[in-house]
């Protein structure tokens, strides 16, 4: 894990009180689950990516309740990746709440922070705070067409296990829902920066895998 990472987790959890030790035990097991040899997207990297991106859409004055909440459930929300599972938020959202409680975080937050994890399932925001961390989610769709297309290939590998006939039809879902929503991104900074850009990359893709 880079330095900076690392900075970054120590300045989010000090402020509540979790102790050094505790943090960097709390911190060893993040960093392996996202190190876990079947993760090509779902890793440190997407993590990094998010944070970034929700200190920018902070940074821009989008509303937030919660933001050490947000930045929370950023790093937790991938935590659990198993990509022949159907559950991994669920799961993730259980693990912080176990880690979260035992490094003594306020019941409030923990929930806050499930809440917020779970809300990347189906990136469907309800709340400010949902709405910035489900933006930063998924803002690689937005990403210029080469970055977007190291993604795509990172999460084939993921799913190098699925028959190609079963990861186009499977893609082409995901794809086909994305393009169907009114608006992709639900804060006004993530529209202005990304949408056309997201809608392109989304159009592209799909575009390929039926061809």
């Amino acid at each position: 894990m880079d330095e900076a990472l690392e900075h970054a987790w120590q300045r989010l959890v000090a402020p509540l009180g979790v102790p050094g030790p505790d943090a960097g035990r709390a911190l060893d097991s993040l960093a392996g689950r996202y190190c876990e040899p079947h993760r090509t997207y779902h890793t440190l990297s997407h993590v990094r990516h998010v944070l970034a991106t929700v200190d920018m859409l902070l940074a821009q004055g989008e509303p937030a309740d919660d933001p050490t909440a947000i930045r929370l459930a950023a790093w937790f929300h991938d935590a659990v990746y198993d990509p022949r599972a159907a559950d991994n938020e669920e799961a993730s959202a259980r693990l912080a709440a176990s880690e979260l409680t035992d490094l003594g975080v306020a019941p409030a937050r923990v929930h806050a922070v499930v809440d917020l994890v779970l809300a990347t399932e189906n990136h469907v925001a309800a709340t400010p705070d949902q709405r910035v961390l489900v933006d930063a989610d998924l803002a690689i769709l937005a990403a210029d067409p080469a970055t977007y297309g190291i993604y795509t290939r990172a999460v084939r590998v993921e799913y190098a296990w699925l028959p190609e006939a079963d990861w186009r039809a499977g893609r082409l879902t995901f794809l086909q829902r994305m393009l169907e929503r009114e608006r992709i991104y639900v804060t006004p900074a993530m529209r202005l920066r990304g949408e056309p850009a997201a809608r392109d990359n989304l159009q592209s893709e799909r575009r390929r895998l039926l061809a």
